[in-house]
């Protein structure tokens, strides 16, 4: 350990690069295997990801020397740059092809989630807009709940919660979905593309899509990431403001 720990804490990032990986490549392995694609190994990991993060020190795992390069890859500036890759994988000539609905489905799904997260807060006991705005973006997807958290200052415990919403919502949706497809009609492209609208958080539907019908995996995937895209954009904006002007601040 003595002679390893000096250049792991040289080469922090390709450390870091090397630790998540392996994270994703066990629970991807352990998500395919054991439990057959039920619960995504994304979000399993994630879970991993959490309780490493609560035995670590002030920064995570990052408190560590041999892991400090996490604290670069889970900062600000990589975290956005992801959100910005995924969204340019989307095509909005796809997106129109569901027409109005298609639209009014990513709107309607950011709204009613984010409200839904924040009357849940509000029933653990948070008052505080920033609070309640962070909890609620993170019900909408565990990426959106970070960066507005970040944006607006919340604490690193509430950006913790933010995220561990974003992720119980993940798995409920990879285990609902395959057992209510036939009942709400999700057998095409375009009622796929409604539902990864609606419902938003796209590891989530991708995986329950892909229990259903991996054809539609990535119609539902591409609207899903069109609805992260919108949460950033109103959550710490639009959606905060209504927030602070209900609760003040």
């Amino acid at each position: 350990m003595e002679i390893l720990e000096p250049i792991f804490a040289k080469n922090g990032l390709i450390v870091a690069f090397l630790f998540v990986g392996a994270l994703m490549l066990l629970f991807n392995w352990f998500s395919k295997n054991v439990l057959n694609n039920r619960i995504p190994g994304v979000a399993l990991a994630i879970l991993a990801a959490l309780v490493i993060a609560y035995f670590g020190g002030e920064k995570g795992i990052a408190s560590y020397p041999m892991f400090a390069g996490m604290a670069l890859l889970g900062g600000s500036m990589l975290r956005d740059f992801t959100v910005v890759a995924t969204a340019m994988g989307a095509s909005f000539e796809e997106l129109k092809k569901t027409g109005l609905i298609g639209v009014l489905s990513l709107f309607i799904g950011v709204t009613v989630t984010f409200f839904l997260g924040v009357i849940i807060g509000y029933g653990m006991g948070y008052t505080d807009p920033v609070d309640l705005t962070t909890i609620g973006a993170g019900a909408c997807t565990y990426i959106v709940g970070p960066i507005t958290g970040s944006a607006l200052g919340a604490s690193s415990d509430l950006i913790a919660i933010s995220i561990a919403a974003g992720v119980v919502k993940t798995i409920f949706v990879t285990i609902i979905t395959p057992i209510v497809a036939k009942r709400i009609g999700l057998d095409n492209p375009g009622s796929a593309m409604i539902f990864g609208g609606l419902i938003g958080t796209t590891s989530g539907v991708a995986a329950g899509l892909a229990a259903t019908d991996p054809k539609l995996v990535p119609y539902g995937a591409m609207t899903a990431t069109f609805y992260t895209g919108i949460g950033v954009l109103l959550c710490p904006s639009v959606f905060f403001l209504i927030i602070r002007f209900f609760f003040g601040g």
